[in-house]
């Protein structure tokens, strides 16, 4: 019997190093890809910047009642996208988990205020989420959660675009939120919700000094042209920068989520090679009394 538990325990052991293999490389994946990501996050930043301070500059300079930033007004129910932005794989901790959990939330919110909500998933585990739980999708993608190209974020960004300017018959929606995460910093990132449109411009425009005189602007050809060429550019761009973001906090979910994983393996290999010595030891002692006992009996007899 003691035999039997000393094969378990070695069983145990050699599987155990298997998986602390597993999760060692992928924590060194994550490890030699999350720079890269930082960088194209921080690559990324000085265009969002400028072409936020672009359509500020138009929005603030005219009156004109551009559909992307002009509040909607509808006889019925409205209807609210909302935008779910995962992983594609697992092995990062409780990363996609929080992000589906904030949409959840969030989609409750919006249905108890009357609106429809129309749900859009990007990355496999949301994905999987829904269509395991039956929830219709009105569009999803699986664009490399991990390393996000640009025509992944365009393609995202037209299809919410169209439905965010269709017409309330067509199935159009009167508001765009986000749900992803942010990267703060390799221990920390946070899930947060963005209304995206009608858009809400409150990201990289300084708050103004008293003294500071604003300049005059004149647009060619029209406020109304140059609205209709910013604003689908600054929404692909925000897409894109969330994508960013969502991948550097992913990396770095699944990096801390591996080397606790790695650690975990190394504790339960110990403590099974130490149950596995303690049965070898058990196994020499039985069988050191059965021959003593052999022994006597021999003597006595």
């Amino acid at each position: 019997m003691a035999g039997g538990s000393q094969r378990v325990y070695k069983q145990r052991i050699k599987s155990t190093q298997a998986l602390k293999k597993m999760f060692r490389a992928q924590e060194l994946i994550a490890a030699s890809r999350i720079g890269k990501a930082r960088a194209r996050t921080a690559a990324a930043a000085p265009y969002a910047r400028a072409i936020t301070r672009a359509v500020s500059a138009v929005a603030a300079h005219t009156t004109v009642a551009h559909p992307l930033t002009t509040e909607r007004t509808t006889t019925g129910a409205s209807r609210a996208a909302v935008l779910v932005i995962s992983s594609d794989r697992g092995m990062a901790g409780a990363y996609s988990a929080s992000v589906i959990r904030e949409a959840e939330r969030l989609v409750q919110q919006l249905q108890s205020e009357g609106s429809q909500v129309a749900l859009y998933a990007a990355g496999r585990r949301a994905v999987a989420y829904y269509s395991f739980r039956g929830r219709e999708l009105a569009g999803q993608w699986s664009y490399g959660s991990d390393a996000p190209t640009a025509d992944a974020s365009d393609e995202i960004a037209d299809a919410l675009l169209d439905a965010f300017l269709a017409p309330a018959e067509e199935g159009g929606v009167d508001e765009l939120h986000v749900v992803s995460t942010q990267f703060v910093n390799m221990v920390t990132q946070r899930t947060r919700v963005v209304r995206m449109l009608p858009l809400e411009i409150v990201e990289g425009v300084s708050a103004p000094d008293e003294h500071e005189v604003f300049p005059l602007y004149d647009f060619e050809p029209s406020p109304e042209a140059v609205l209709d060429t910013l604003l689908p550019r600054y929404i692909r761009s925000r897409i894109y920068a969330f994508l960013l973001d969502a991948a550097a906090s992913e990396l770095a979910a699944r990096q801390r989520a591996m080397h606790t994983a790695t650690d975990n393996a190394e504790d339960l290999i110990r403590t099974y090679t130490r149950l596995a010595n303690q049965a070898r030891q058990a196994d020499i002692t039985q069988e050191i009394s059965e021959i003593v006992s052999g022994a006597d009996a021999l003597a006595s007899a």
